[in-house]
């Protein structure tokens, strides 16, 4: 992962990955990691999940949490799932990343002008964090946002994904009223813009609430949005 000012995102990224804020999450990501390693033999990262990917790239593309099975066995968001699979091959069509898969953290996998995280950490029950486990995590968005000097662009991947954002930018000073989620929407906030989209989970995906092509419009329509942004510099 590249370096930012002396290092300050691998400094954040031990904070995360030492955080212990939420005794229910904190609970949960340790028995449902012992459930399943004690069914394959398989050892679990089972801890909080850092973002991963280009730290000076102009997106930052925003999950929900880590995966039982997918970031909390491997320790990377958006690794070893579905959902990760779904991701990762269209970002890898549409420029964003090397390859198209996401397997585990020594696939070799990098992402392209793009960093992606999660807005809860640690993988909540029911993949569904409460409102204070928002909040807890919220000082890490705010500084992931911060240590992107580059950024132009957010890719929220779904409504819990979108709230967490606005309040960040909340914090941040920007005018959120009236803000709404939906699918392909595009708000501009200040010299950002949000892009919307539904999260590529297998029940959006096989609901038919989510196609491919959908998902891979909205990507399309920020690579013309950067390289419009380039143009006028």
């Amino acid at each position: 992962m590249p370096e930012h000012e002396g290092g300050s995102i691998e400094h954040l990224n031990r904070k995360i990955i030492g955080c212990i804020r939420c005794p229910r999450l904190v609970e949960f990501r340790e028995s449902i990691s012992e459930k399943y390693s004690s069914a394959t033999g398989e050892k679990f990262w089972a801890k909080p999940v850092p973002g991963f990917g280009d730290i000076n790239g102009r997106v930052m593309i925003l999950g929900l949490a880590p995966a039982a099975r997918g970031g909390n066995r491997t320790g990377r968001v958006f690794t070893g799932d579905k959902s990760a699979q779904f991701l990762v091959s269209c970002l890898h069509r549409t420029g964003f990343a090397n390859k198209p898969s996401s397997t585990d953290i020594n696939d070799g996998l990098r992402y392209h002008d793009a960093y992606v995280t999660a807005v809860v950490k640690c993988v909540p029950p029911e993949n569904k964090p409460t409102r204070d486990e928002m909040t807890n995590c919220l000082e890490y968005l705010c500084r992931e946002i911060d240590l992107m000097p580059n950024l132009r662009a957010f890719l929220v991947l779904g409504k819990v994904a979108f709230d967490s954002l606005v309040m960040a930018l909340g914090r941040k000073g920007i005018n959120t009223k009236g803000w709404k989620f939906g699918h392909g929407k595009v708000i501009v906030a200040g010299g950002w813009k949000i892009f919307c989209s539904f999260h590529p989970s297998p029940r959006n995906v096989n609901t038919g609430k989510l196609s491919e092509g959908e998902f891979l419009e909205v990507l399309k329509a920020i690579r013309s949005d950067l390289l419009l942004n380039a143009e006028q510099l």
